[in-house]
């Protein structure tokens, strides 16, 4: 009974100073992260937000027992500074947030991976920033004083604390979505970014999606090999790249006519490169995209990913030694196929460990380790290298030094004043994207290869391109051509093209879908077997012109799918110069 000591102050001598002493304390070890994210244009104001609001909570039991004050915020202190050193850590390496991503990058790696790193990215200011951050803490600590209510009030306030804070929002999501699963995956947006609960859900997601991820990759294990595969080029070493880009429009590339030079590297290199310009894709969400594009699947089969095997299988199968290099995020509910795909290859690298895309991370930073996958010693050599393209928000995916449209020249007239900046942005990306494929391509190059890259997006992106539709974004239930129009392209090494008959100036106007893709690599991978169809081969003499279907497979029949030419994309300025 004694540790509700009774107050004789009036609310007018309530200790406001003594209550903001003690939130200040809670807050300091979320807060300085989230300030530092938001200082950086890491990621916006949210996660700072929600830190600054959760950190109320822990007032709730200091109210109830103020004459254990310091021991109590002693207690949870130790814990959430623990876990703040652990996040402001990985800010520091990573300049990224801690995410589930985090933890499955942890236990995918061992000791010897671990020490590199460490090796690799510790600098001695941090121990000096780590000291620091916990001398302030401890500074804080020696101002606590307890804050005095009486019983009954004290337990009010504790109460519509807890409420206001978890209580309210959980209800509210629950009732939102429908159901307590739904409700409690949003609370736990809500509390990530403060810590313990950024460690807390990230454990628990991370145990969540590892387990689904397994029960694909088992699944995937019992998937018969294709039948009866052949490899003309069985006996001669070959490294082949493929690339995936993430919500590139092609008509905003100067590559296919866009008038503002969006893409000046891959228009240099045009005369070297195929370019294909009447490919779309059969779906505007990354997930559903290339659930077709990197298997058998298609908007008709829409099913077949989980009963054949992935283009990835079949370069193992052929014999080829596989690596997937991602800056998409990790370990997410939406990713977690995308992981599984990753899975399949023979190494992985993961550099993107944000906990939400709204968070600055660049392509560039693929350049190293694909490098690293060229100078491997393997003599045959698969390299998926996924990028996050131009995903919005467009103005975290390049760095200052591309931000090279700022007004409105070469902005079309229907685009409105307050439009403008994410017109601009999203080009800026695109001209960064152009800079980090012609990179790769560049680097590809230096190494004489025997082997081909190729290039595709995994859908478009409509940015106020379309007259009478206020659209940004993607939305398949009101599509427009530029959230399926892709860029397709492919270069050829002086070696490949010496034994492969590399003309395709017939066939770069061809009407193709992407969730065809597999049949034209292997073909142009000179493979076969018995579930190839060259019909559906963008370069084969035995292509076969379909309908472009677009839409959702899995919609009732009243919603049937579209055929893409019935919504005509925009005319492109100047048409796109081909050798």
């Amino acid at each position: 009974m004694s540790l509700f000591k009774r107050s004789k102050t009036t609310a007018k001598g309530f200790d406001w100073a003594g209550l903001g002493w003690l939130f200040l304390f809670f807050w300091y070890f979320s807060g300085i992260t989230q300030l530092l994210i938001l200082l950086s244009d890491t990621s916006g104001f949210t996660g700072f937000r929600q830190a600054f609001v959760m950190s109320a909570v822990w007032l709730a039991p200091l109210l109830l027992f103020p004459a254990r004050t310091r021991v109590l915020a002693a207690l949870i202190g130790v814990v959430l500074w623990a876990c703040s050193m652990a996040s402001l850590g990985y800010f520091f390496i990573y300049q990224q947030e801690f995410s589930q991503s985090v933890i499955f990058i942890m236990f995918e790696s061992n000791v010897s991976e671990a020490g590199e790193y460490l090796t690799q990215y510790f600098a001695w200011w941090m121990v000096a920033a780590f000291l620091a951050h916990t001398a302030v803490g401890y500074w804080l600590w020696t101002r606590l004083r307890p804050v005095y209510l009486p019983r009954g009030q004290a337990m009010v306030a504790a109460a519509v604390i807890v409420l206001a804070v978890a209580g309210y929002p959980l209800v509210k999501q629950t009732l939102r979505t429908g159901s307590f699963a739904g409700g409690l995956e949003k609370f736990e947006n809500r509390i990530e970014p403060a810590v313990p609960w950024q460690m807390l859900v990230a454990y628990r997601r991370y145990g969540e999606q590892l387990e689904n991820m397994q029960g694909m990759l088992h699944s995937a294990s019992k998937i018969a090999p294709l039948r009866n595969l052949k490899d003309a080029m069985a006996d001669q070493p070959a490294t082949l790249v493929l690339v995936i880009g993430e919500s590139t429009n092609r008509q905003r590339m100067s590559l296919y006519g866009y008038p503002r030079e969006t893409t000046p590297e891959l228009d240099k290199l045009k005369d070297q490169l195929s370019v294909f310009d009447n490919v779309i894709t059969p779906r505007p969400y990354t997930i559903e995209a290339l659930q077709q594009v990197l298997t058998f699947a298609d908007e008709q089969n829409p099913d077949l990913y989980l009963s054949t095997p992935s283009l990835v299988s079949m370069m193992k199968q052929a014999g080829y030694k596989t690596f997937w290099i991602t800056n998409q995020q990790t370990m997410t509910k939406r990713n977690t196929m995308l992981t599984t795909f990753s899975q399949q290859a023979d190494e992985q690298v993961y550099l993107n460990n944000n906990r939400n895309q709204n968070a600055a991370q660049y392509d560039g930073d693929v350049i190293e380790p694909f490098n690293k996958a060229l100078a491997d010693s393997a003599p045959r050599k698969l390299i998926v290298v996924h990028l996050l393209g131009t995903h919005m928000s467009y103005q975290y995916r390049y760095p200052p030094t591309f931000n090279k449209f700022t007004d409105r020249q070469g902005v079309p007239a229907g685009v409105r004043d307050d439009q403008v900046p994410t017109y601009n942005s999203y080009d800026n990306a695109v001209l960064y994207n152009d800079f980090v494929v012609s990179s790769l391509i560049k680097d590809y190059a230096k190494t004489d290869p025997n082997g081909f890259l190729l290039y595709l997006s995994d859908h478009g992106e409509d940015v106020f391109d379309s007259a009478g539709h206020d659209t940004l974004g993607r939305n398949e239930g009101k599509p427009t051509a530029p959230m399926y129009t892709i860029p397709f392209m492919a270069w050829a090494s002086p070696k490949w093209r010496e034994s492969h008959d590399w003309n395709f100036a017939g066939d770069l106007s061809r009407p193709y879908s992407s969730s065809h893709l597999i049949h034209t690599w292997a073909d142009l991978a000179g493979l076969s077997f018995d579930e190839l169809d060259r019909s559906k081969s963008l370069v084969s003499d035995d292509f076969k012109a379909r309908p472009l279907l677009i839409g959702d497979p899995y919609q009732t029949p009243r919603k049937a799918l579209i055929d893409f030419s019935l919504m005509q994309p925009k005319a492109p300025t100047t048409a796109v110069v081909q050798k």
